[in-house]
C-alpha cells in the first residue's frame, strides 16, 4: 500500500467532498436540470455545482494555481507553473441516465520554465462504486490502496481494449466507427 502525498490528499479530499451532493442528484435523476451544449453533449446542474465545488476546494488548498474546467474554461492563477484540470462529471450522459459509470476527474499540470508541461498527478473517482484511481509521477497507479498495472499481453488480439466514442457529430466519431469495423 502506498501513501498518498499531500498533493494527492488535496485532490482526493476534493473529489470525495464533491461526490456527496452529486450522489443525491444521481438518486433523483428524473429531477435533473439538463442543457444541451451540442449534438449529444449535455451539461447538468450537477456538473455546474460539482465544478464550482472543485474550484472552491482546490483553489483554497492551493491558492494561485490556475484552473481549467470543462464548464467554466480557464481561470488564470498567479502561479503560472501549476494548473488544475477538471472534468466534474466525466460521463454526464451516463449520469443523466442513472448508469453508475461516471467519475469526477482532477489532474494537475506542471509547466517547466522552458514552456513544456506535463501532468504530474491525477485522480478519478467513481462515487457509486467507491473506486478512486490515482497516480503521481514516478509513484505508479492505484485503485483505492492497491497498485494496478497493465497486463503483460504482447499481442493486441489477446488483449481486452475498451474505449468511449466521440458523440455523433463530434470530430473523430466517423473515424472511430470505421476503426472499430476494421478491427472487428
Amino acid at each position: 500500500m502506498a501513501l498518498a502525498s499531500a498533493l494527492l490528499q488535496v485532490m482526493t479530499d476534493a473529489v470525495r467532498k464533491t461526490a456527496r451532493p452529486m450522489m443525491r442528484d444521481f438518486g433523483e435523476v428524473s429531477q435533473l436540470q439538463v442543457s444541451r451544449k451540442g449534438p449529444g453533449d449535455f451539461v447538468t446542474a450537477a456538473d455546474l455545482k460539482a465544478e464550482e465545488t472543485l474550484f472552491e476546494l482546490l483553489t483554497k488548498a492551493r491558492p494561485g494555481y490556475g484552473f481549467l474546467g470543462e464548464e467554466r474554461g480557464r481561470v488564470e492563477g498567479t502561479d503560472k507553473s501549476h494548473t488544475w484540470i477538471v472534468d466534474p462529471i466525466d460521463g454526464t450522459t451516463n449520469f443523466m441516465h442513472a448508469m453508475p459509470h461516471f467519475a469526477i476527474t482532477v489532474g494537475l499540470e506542471r509547466r517547466a520554465p522552458d514552456g513544456s508541461s506535463e501532468i504530474v498527478a491525477g485522480v478519478t473517482y467513481n462515487p457509486v462504486m467507491n473506486e478512486l484511481f490515482w497516480a503521481e509521477k514516478g509513484k505508479g497507479c492505484y485503485l483505492n490502496d492497491q497498485r494496478i498495472r497493465v497486463s503483460g499481453r504482447k499481442d493486441l488480439a489477446d488483449s481486452l481494449v475498451a474505449t468511449g466514442l466521440p458523440f455523433i457529430g463530434k470530430t473523430g466519431h466517423a473515424q472511430a466507427i470505421k476503426d472499430i469495423h476494421a478491427v472487428g
